[in-house]
Formats: structure tokens, C-alpha cells, sequence
């Protein structure tokens, strides 16, 4: 939710949902003085390969309406959010924000994977689809990976 928050605010402040890329890495590096703009850089790339904002041209363009995200008093978020996850951490995710437990999600996916002999990517998809949650963005992903 973070990373959302983050990339969500400099657009709603400007109450667009296309900036230009460099007015963006101001807005998180200078206006706010949440990272480097080098760090700010690195935030585009993560939001884009998580489908929060595309590329057009030298613009991003935010893939979500950035005016329903909140941003509480004080927030600032954690240099965490600049680190690409992985298939399986994404896939993780869409499980356990469809209620499953995450610990009991993570050993169920690792039975999974014993059994069907296959990476624990394609094992957490395999875990989220016969559960009907849909990952199949995610999915050509993890076909790669096998």
C-alpha cells in the first residue's frame, strides 16, 4: 500500500493522472523530501513493472484514480518500497489479500511445489487459481520460469 501511496501522491496533488517523469522525481525527491532523485528514478521503474503507471513517452501515466488513495498527516514511505518483488511475492500478496493466511498460504504453496516439481512461482500460481483468485498477469511470468 506504500508504494501505491507514494506514486499516488504527486499526481493528486496536481490532480492529473499523467505527469512527466522528471516533474515526478521532483515531486518525490525535492517537493517532498521522500527520496534521492535517483532513488525517485528507481520508484518509476518499480510502479511501472507493477502496472501503477505506464510509460508514454516522457510522461507516466497512473494506472489507478490517485484522488482515492489517502495520505495520512506524517507519511513518509519506507525505502523498502524502491525493491522489485518477485512473482512469487506478488502472487503472495493477491492470495492473502483474498483472505488467506499468509504462513499457511507460504506451506501449502512449498507442499505444492514438492509435489508437482515445478518453481515456487509456478506453484503459487497454480495455489491462487485452484482458489479463484485471478493471477494471470502473473502467470506468463512464472511459465518462463519453468
Amino acid at each position: 500500500m506504500s508504494l501505491r501511496r507514494a506514486v499516488a501522491a504527486p499526481f493528486a496533488r496536481d490532480g492529473s493522472d499523467r505527469l512527466g517523469e522528471s516533474e515526478f522525481v521532483v515531486a518525490l525527491s525535492l517537493d517532498r523530501d521522500w527520496f534521492s532523485p535517483d532513488q525517485a528514478k528507481r520508484l518509476v521503474d518499480v510502479a511501472a513493472s507493477e502496472g501503477l503507471v505506464e510509460r508514454d513517452g516522457d510522461d507516466l501515466v497512473v494506472a489507478f484514480d490517485p484522488s482515492e488513495v489517502s495520505l495520512p498527516d506524517g507519511f513518509a514511505p519506507d525505502e523498502s518500497i524502491l525493491r522489485e518483488r518477485s512473482t512469487f511475492e506478488r502472487v503472495l500478496a493477491a492470495v492473502v489479500q483474498h483472505g488467506e493466511d499468509k504462513q499457511s498460504a507460504v506451506a501449502a504453496i512449498n507442499r505444492l511445489q514438492d509435489e508437482l516439481g515445478v518453481t515456487l512461482e509456478a506453484a503459487a500460481v497454480v495455489y491462487a487459481r485452484r482458489r479463484g483468485i485471478d493471477v494471470a498477469e502473473f502467470a506468463e511470468r512464472a511459465r518462463g520460469d519453468l
